[in-house]
């Protein structure tokens, strides 16, 4: 986990319009989506980015999307091109998304108020003196965020059966030890929304704990608030998404602290991070399109291939379908281009 943003922002785009939850106990004295967007925010770098190194700044480490610098006091995230399916790490890059994921990021951080989160700007203009020679490279794809201790938990939220909490249910009629109704489908929503932790085993991958393991890892009194805020924070973003024709069936937020405080950290509501599925396509018992990387894991399954690396070589339509999946999700989210 990256140890711990704003975007620039379409213009007259009120959300408030689109209704939503009332209550200001848990956003404040704003609807969480309530804002007017400034002109010329969300811009998009002119090159794919595989890689970057920054002379006279201090690279901490490169992750399978993001690139992480010290700042200081703060960190700069920057959002690479680069694909990761299976765990592996891709040759070709997927045009604009880096930038996508990362001004996604930044327009959910924006704007829900229900927890602080590490988020300073990802407005170039406001980014510090030694990084302005650096704008082609980092313009539209980065951000700046505070520096936190991540909670060793990662926070999933499940609203609908998909994934492997599809195979849990099949296996035990449950998911992750949450008690289900007989005869739901695949991707059937769930009755309420269900917090399934997670952790990283030794080799990287996803490992689904218990509530009691949980508890043990964080304290219990930490769970219990990252359990509430992910549950608040994903009705908050599944209530925006419905309204602009995207169904949230999961998705993974992390925590981290700075003294005492808890923050929302890494990345929040991207395509990356959860399953989103086009609204107008989705039937239960079917496994709807999503607007991620599927169609490139759906095209990895067709080859003789044994998913440790080195990853294979796209073919141009994959490449590009998948690139035009994630402006998709884009342009639903905020109703603009991102060009």
């Amino acid at each position: 986990m990256d140890m711990q943003h704003s975007v620039e922002k379409p213009r007259n785009l009120n959300l408030l319009a689109r209704g939503g939850s009332n209550d200001r106990s848990l956003i404040g004295d704003k609807h969480p989506f309530a804002f007017i967007l400034a002109p010329n925010r969300y811009a998009m770098p002119n090159d794919t980015l595989v890689s970057l190194d920054l002379p006279g700044l201090i690279k901490l480490r490169s992750g399978k999307v993001r690139e992480v610098f010290d700042l200081g006091e703060t960190l700069l995230f920057v959002a690479t091109d680069r694909l990761s399916a299976f765990d592996v790490i891709l040759p070709d890059p997927i045009p604009d998304k880096g930038a996508i994921l990362n001004q996604i990021s930044a327009f959910w951080f924006e704007r829900i108020q229900l927890a602080p989160n590490h988020f300073v700007t990802a407005d170039f203009a406001r980014f510090p003196t030694e990084l302005q020679p650096f704008q082609a490279q980092l313009a539209g794809r980065s951000m700046i965020v505070r520096k936190t201790k991540p909670l060793p938990v990662e926070c999933v939220v499940r609203g609908y059966l998909a994934g492997s909490g599809w195979k849990d249910y099949q296996a035990t009629g449950g998911v992750c030890g949450h008690e289900l109704p007989s005869g739901l489908q695949l991707a059937s929503e769930l009755p309420e929304p269900i917090f399934t932790p997670s952790t990283k085993n030794e080799a990287g991958h996803d490992l689904n704990i218990d509530w009691a393991q949980c508890c043990a890892m964080i304290g219990e009194p930490g769970a219990e608030k990252v359990r509430a805020l992910s549950l608040q924070i994903y009705r908050a973003g599944k209530e925006h998404a419905a309204a602009c024709g995207i169904v949230v069936a999961d998705t993974k937020f992390e925590f981290g602290l700075v003294g005492e405080e808890l923050l929302l950290i890494d990345e929040c509501l991207t395509p990356d991070s959860s399953r989103f599925w086009p609204a107008d396509s989705y039937r239960p018992g079917q496994s709807p399109p999503s607007f991620d990387k599927q169609f490139v894991r759906d095209y990895l399954e067709t080859l003789d291939w044994n998913k440790t690396p080195p990853g294979p070589r796209l073919p141009a339509d994959v490449i590009e379908k998948t690139s035009a999946k994630y402006r998709e999700a884009f342009r639903r989210l905020t109703e603009h281009e991102i060009a």
